[in-house]
This record gives C-alpha cells, structure tokens and sequence, in this order.
C-alpha cells in the first residue's frame, strides 16, 4: 500500500496537448498531468482545466504514434508528424456527461510518465495499451 501512495503523490507528468475533441485547449499548450485525486484525471494549463471522472475513461493508450482512431478526432499539423525526433504519447478516450465519446492526445516525456501510467490502470481498472514494446519499456521502467 505504501508502494502505491508513494507512486501516487508523484504522478503528475508535464504534457503538452496536442489535440482532441476538448474545446477551449489550443494544441500546442503545455499543462501537467495529474492523477493524484482519487477520483479525476486532470490536465491543467494556466489558463484552462479538463477533469474526467476515472469511471468515463474508456480507453488508455501509450506510444510513439497517435492512433488512427483518434486522428479522426483531432487535427495535427503535417510538419508536426514529419519532425524525426521520438516522441511518446498518450491517448485517453471517455465518454462526457452526454454520454458522447471524446478524445484527448498529450506529448509526454516517456522518462516522466511512469507513475502515472501505473495510476491511471490502478484507478480506472483499465490495462494501458502500448503500441510497441519500446513503449511498453518505458513505460514500466
């Protein structure tokens, strides 16, 4: 139990959102990521702030691609996804308080993301889906 507290006073990841169905967030803005509260996700900007109860999280996915199905979602720039630089990223579908599906898409430091992968399976009961196991090494450590 001791183990669990300790990886969740840390779980609070810098992230830059890339896009998703969230209005009012423009891609490109950087936040962190905060899973301490036991029952939101959170993602906080200086001027904005998403949270989702954890039981609406529908789907988890980290990678160094964003996934087709959320590119339905979102629009990125062409420039961005031919940067040859690595980048790590993580998915997170819901379901808002209309029952409707949305998407959020967040740039993450892949040597900053540990705890909160852990804490986003411990608190939604959901498995991360890693693209690859690059991803799936990172993000176990």
């Amino acid at each position: 139990m001791v183990g669990i507290l300790a990886v969740a006073l840390h779980a609070q990841s810098r992230a830059e959102y890339i896009g998703g169905t969230v209005a009012g967030i423009e891609s490109g803005t950087g936040g962190s990521i905060d899973v301490t509260d036991g029952h939101y996700f959170a993602f906080y900007t200086k001027k904005a702030q998403v949270r989702v109860p954890y039981d609406r999280i529908e789907s988890l996915e980290y990678g160094q691609k964003v996934d087709r199905r959320v590119l339905l979602a979102i629009a990125i720039s062409p420039v961005f996804l031919l940067t040859k630089k690595r980048k790590h990223f993580l998915s997170v579908g819901y379901t808002d308080a209309d029952g409707n599906h949305q998407a959020m898409v967040f740039r993450v430091d892949k040597n900053d993301i540990r705890a909160t992968l852990v804490s986003l399976e411990a608190r939604t009961g959901l498995r991360i889906e890693y693209q690859d196991e690059e991803a799936r090494k990172a993000g176990h450590g």
